[in-house]
């Protein structure tokens, strides 16, 4: 299996080692820096449809602007917390890893 792409924050240790296992298994993924590079709506509907998860359930809760915008409070639609990731990359958990058998959040 050599196509995996992993949404990294380099700044992030658990992301940091998830990279890390990918390499020292052999492969050298595209490594996608998404507060550089975020994902588009379409592709971040798509991680989160793949993973089988909320958009909720992606959300970072321990970054400054969730706590600013109030997503803690369970008004938001879907498309809202969407709109909130896309804003601000930094709300989107990580790491994201894609490979042929599936999309998961790598927590």
């Amino acid at each position: 299996m050599t196509d995996i792409t992993i949404y990294h924050n380099p700044a992030c240790g658990t992301s940091r080692n998830t990279l890390a296992l990918i390499r020292n298994s052999g492969v050298e993924p595209t490594v996608i820096l998404y507060l550089e590079t975020p994902p588009t709506r379409d592709e971040l509907k798509k991680l989160i449809a793949d993973m089988g998860i909320s958009a909720r359930a992606l959300l970072r809760k321990n970054t400054e602007p969730y706590e600013h915008l109030g997503l803690a409070e369970d008004r938001f639609s879907d498309d809202e917390l969407l709109n909130a990731m896309l804003a601000h990359p930094i709300l989107i958990n990580r790491p994201v890893v894609v490979t042929p058998l599936g999309t998961r959040l790598c927590r």
